[in-house]
């Protein structure tokens, strides 16, 4: 009874605090291995190191990594809190750099697949966020599923992660052009990731802004430019997050360089459409199960 009473405290506390406007910034890409879950992960830590409360939220249902990522055994999953009937304060953990993180379930396959009780907890317990975090990044799954595209479609900003590679740049536009047809208002940006030379990166990004702005017309924007680097392989195989793996590489210098351009940029324009927003998209979404 202690335990529950301590829980209900906390979420009285944590419903309470909503003087921060809460982001949700939804990071996805076309296609595997562009190093999506690294960004998501680094891209959190670095908005920490200026100052900046995040919750990393990872949403690759059933191929979740992010906790392996930074070498962190997580404790619980969002798989917990929705059989086991855990608060969602009991399952958010907390990794390098003191970053607090939920953990994915490698064994949950699908939103849909839960009765109306658990799914009104679900939401319920989602709610909870608003006003705790500066940013909810969520690190969606490659591609786009049923319920994915609704997490996408409810964040407030979409982070396409591409590399220049050509089947990497055809699945970003691919990506790009169907979140466009469910939603042209939501703010796209790209993100080029293992880059040869910074030209190779613009070039990436002003192929596709250029497809977007004749086929779509759609105004994308650039988010950075990481370089490839050995380093980051080494930092996988380490379970160590490249940014404090070796904070002076170039990828590192680059995502550093990234961060005070995207929070000038994204600072005003993202208040229009706050975690409430972002709530009720989701709620509606969610409970209409539509596709």
């Amino acid at each position: 009874m202690n335990d529950q009473a301590k829980n209900l405290r906390q979420m009285l506390e944590m419903a309470s605090d909503t003087n921060i406007d809460t982001k949700v910034l939804a990071v996805v890409s076309g296609k595997g291995g562009v190093g999506k879950s690294n960004f998501s992960l680094n891209f959190a830590i670095d908005l920490m190191k200026v100052g900046k409360k995040v919750l990393l939220f990872d949403l690759d249902i059933g191929m979740a990594n992010v906790d392996i990522l930074m070498g962190v055994s997580p404790q619980f999953t969002i798989l917990d809190m929705i059989e086991r009937d855990l608060s969602i304060l009991e399952i958010i953990e907390e990794g390098p750099e003191q970053l607090s993180f939920i953990a994915g379930g490698t064994g949950f396959s699908s939103l849909f697949q839960l009765n109306p009780r658990k799914l009104s907890r679900f939401l319920q317990q989602l709610e909870l966020l608003n006003g705790k975090y500066d940013y909810i990044i969520f690190d969606m799954g490659a591609g786009i599923s049923k319920d994915s595209l609704h997490f996408i479609l409810a964040a407030n900003e979409v982070i396409v992660v591409t590399t220049p590679e050509p089947t990497s740049i055809t699945d970003a536009y691919a990506l790009i052009k169907y979140i466009h047809l469910k939603d042209q208002d939501i703010p796209i940006a790209i993100l080029v990731n293992q880059v040869d030379s910074p030209a190779e990166g613009k070039k990436t990004f002003e192929n596709l802004k250029l497809v977007s702005s004749q086929f779509l017309q759609k105004d994308i924007t650039l988010l950075g430019i990481i370089p490839f680097d050995m380093i980051v392989l080494k930092a996988v195989k380490a379970q160590v997050p490249f940014l404090l793996y070796s904070p002076s590489s170039k990828p590192s210098q680059s995502l550093k360089e990234l961060i005070p351009r995207y929070l000038g940029v994204a600072g005003n324009e993202l208040k229009v459409r706050s975690y409430t927003t972002f709530f009720s998209k989701i709620k509606q979404y969610l409970t209409e199960k539509r596709w």
